[in-house]
């Protein structure tokens, strides 16, 4: 909790939610901040991590695993405040979480989508070891507006 007031300065900006889910407050207040940490708190093991640089939260990192037939695949997500953008930072934290993901989560399968202007993310997925498996033509409505969602996926190599 001590890290509301810094998630929420950081999360407080259009140029971060304009490439999440409609879900991610914008405005994005303190209260946003502490009840996004509260839910995180309760999953056992951690889904969701918050990515520190330099001693310093930087953003949030997770994955949500999948349920029914798709039990063994999750969804990653992220973001990290703009201060620490094109520092190397987010390639890092999603090796860390692919890594996490595989060991502790009992999955094989890790994927996303990502909005088709927001080449950053596409570019950390790739240098990440993630295969492009699609686009889903004018399937997100963001901003008034129909985009393409890119969707990644990576594959644990040992299923073991």
């Amino acid at each position: 909790m001590a890290d509301a007031p810094r998630l929420a300065e950081l999360a407080n900006n259009e140029k971060v939610s304009i490439n999440l889910r409609d879900g991610f407050p914008n405005p994005y207040t303190l209260a946003d901040a502490e009840k996004f940490i509260g839910m995180c708190l309760k999953h056992d093991p951690a889904q969701v991590l918050a990515i520190e640089y330099n001693g310093e939260y930087a953003g949030n990192i997770g994955l949500h695993p999948g349920d029914d037939v798709y039990r063994k695949s999750a969804e990653i997500g992220y973001f990290i405040g703009e201060p620490f953008w094109n520092k190397g930072i987010m390639s890092r934290a999603v090796e860390l979480m692919v890594e996490y993901g595989f060991s502790h989560l009992d999955i094989v399968r890790i994927h996303t989508g990502v909005f088709e202007y927001n080449t950053a993310s596409q570019r950390v997925l790739e240098k990440c070891g993630f295969k492009k498996e699609g686009v889903f033509e004018k399937s997100v409505f963001k901003s008034n507006r129909l985009w393409d969602e890119v969707r990644y996926a990576l594959v644990r190599t040992a299923f073991g």
